[in-house]
């Protein structure tokens, strides 16, 4: 999958965007209040609104891309979706953009076979949090059949050379967000994607 030259900015998802409702399962959405402080406290504005987000959290974030003029509209899962859930999304006006943001990250690849259902022409975002377990979490996603745009927060330097050799075979790995005090791309050097660095301020 060819990148694109420019890559998504990502900010705290209080307004704009249209959004599903949470998953029964999943965790209340961040105080519009506790994404406002982080937002004024990180140097990347805070992409995933939370207060006091652990080392590689998530949380909902959205993704805007400036190179996008359409007036479209943007679902947000903090879930896999359903083969009906996905169908259900061609009844909005507009939708161009689907963006799925997980805790941690799936170990196989039988729950993510419903994103093939994805509908036609819709870009479809996945945003996971620290490296991944496992070659086999990564082969997972490579497995799908649609385009994929994928980032990772990772906590700060890899564990291992596996894990960023793992990375590197991820198909659709769109960027690498590094989470650390003190940006530094050491361990970093066999990376084959963009790498950024987020700093959470207290």
């Amino acid at each position: 999958m060819t990148l694109r030259p420019t890559w998504f900015g990502l900010l705290v998802a209080l307004a704009g965007c249209a959004s599903v409702t949470p998953h029964p399962s999943s965790p209340a959405p961040a105080r519009a209040a506790s994404a406002t402080t982080d937002s004024a406290a990180s140097p990347l504005g805070s992409p995933f609104g939370e207060e006091r987000v652990a080392a590689g959290a998530v949380g909902t974030p959205l993704l805007i891309d400036r190179m996008d003029l359409r007036i479209g509209t943007t679902v947000q899962f903090r879930h896999i979706p359903t083969a009906s859930e996905l169908h259900d999304l061609t009844l909005l006006p507009g939708l161009s953009r689907v963006v799925l943001s997980f805790e941690s990250w799936p170990t196989e690849y039988a729950p993510l076979q419903s994103l093939n259902q994805a509908p036609e022409g819709v870009e479809v975002v996945a945003i996971l949090p620290g490296w991944p377990p496992a070659r086999a979490s990564v082969d997972a996603w490579n497995y799908l059949q649609i385009p994929m745009r994928i980032i990772v927060i990772v906590p700060g330097p890899p564990p291992s050379v596996e894990s960023i050799a793992n990375l590197n075979e991820m198909r659709g790995l769109e960027r690498v967000i590094a989470q650390m005090d003190t940006p530094s791309r050491q361990g970093f050097e066999r990376l084959q994607r963009p790498l950024s660095f987020r700093k959470l301020m207290d």
